[in-house]
């Protein structure tokens, strides 16, 4: 079985005929919270068998069928909203799991609308019951210094939660703030009020050689990041990750084999091809160093005008 994205004819609910990617892996989404905010959405989507998806930087429009999909990576804050719905992949004999981004912002008001950390971790042990230990991925993402968030903060604040999911999780995924990077990040941030700065490799090397030293358990990785970090045992991460995906849906390491990197992701990205589904400034966390909202305000907007039309083809 070839993995590969291909090109199929889609006939679409009223009546056109369009072309269509027809991809085996599905990601659900890097640009917005799918599972928070548009699991219903989402699974009617599956049912009628495609979605449209515009490109973000064409404004073009084309679809995406799921007739070929084998497997969905979800990405999400607040997955519980489609925890009802898992067993319809089942059902469809589609694979899955989570990259569940589990931070400890709370007091600094950093991500005001996902629900409180006690609940999250609860969402994230349900999670885990229902799938599988290894289905749940634990981001902590970004790591944020601030004038009231040092490194000292951040490593308490990760081994708080790592204890509370001790028999829950396997991996922890981390990356540092790079907001020079994203213009748009830094103006939320100093909005709010938020006094943040950059890190220095030596602060990444401190708290890698400190997180290390934690021994949590955990297999750890970096997200995207240029710093090697091997001495401290952290390795680079592969979000969309072939061995998982075997892991957890065996029949498709053959055509896992065949894919590629991903080359429309950031350079430092190690994923696999996928096809993401998302669309940026849709996603109403309202998390104040989010890249990819143009502010919160607008991203908010956006959801609730796609909340009028909820059958709408696209998220957007």
């Amino acid at each position: 079985m070839s993995l590969k994205t291909e090109k199929i004819t889609l006939a679409l609910k009223d009546g056109r005929i369009a072309e269509a990617q027809a991809p085996m892996i599905v990601s659900a989404s890097r640009a917005t919270d799918i599972p928070a905010f548009y699991s219903q959405w989402f699974f009617e989507r599956l049912r009628d068998g495609y979605v449209r998806w515009r490109n973000p930087y064409s404004g073009k429009d084309s679809y995406v069928s799921f007739e070929r999909t084998r497997f969905i990576v979800f990405w999400s804050k607040n997955p519980a909203p489609i925890i009802q719905y898992l067993s319809l992949l089942k059902q469809r004999n589609i694979g899955c799991y989570f990259q569940f981004t589990l931070n400890d912002y709370d007091a600094e008001r950093l991500e005001p609308n996902v629900p409180p950390l006690t609940t999250r971790i609860s969402t994230f042990k349900q999670i885990v019951d229902i799938l599988g230990k290894g289905s749940v991925v634990w981001r902590f993402d970004p790591l944020i210094l601030t004038d009231k968030i040092s490194v000292n903060n951040l490593l308490h604040k990760i081994e708080n939660i790592a204890n509370q999911l001790t028999g829950y999780v396997e991996k922890l995924v981390f990356s540092f703030a790079d907001i020079a990077t994203y213009k748009k990040v830094g103006r939320n941030l100093s909005a709010a009020g938020i006094n943040y700065r950059e890190w220095t490799e030596n602060e990444m090397l401190d708290f890698a050689h400190r997180l290390s030293a934690l021994n949590l358990g955990l297999e750890l990785a970096t997200c995207a990041e240029k710093i090697d970090l091997s001495h401290f045992g952290i390795g680079h991460n592969r979000c969309i990750n072939p061995d998982l995906i075997c892991q957890l849906a065996p029949d498709l390491q053959y055509g896992i084999s065949q894919l590629k990197t991903d080359k429309g992701q950031r350079p430092l990205c190690g994923c696999i091809t996928s096809k993401d589904i998302g669309a940026y400034n849709t996603c109403p966390h309202g998390c104040i160093y989010c890249y990819a909202n143009a502010t919160p305000y607008s991203a908010r907007q956006n959801y609730l005008q796609h909340k009028q039309n909820p059958e709408n083809d696209s998220i957007n």
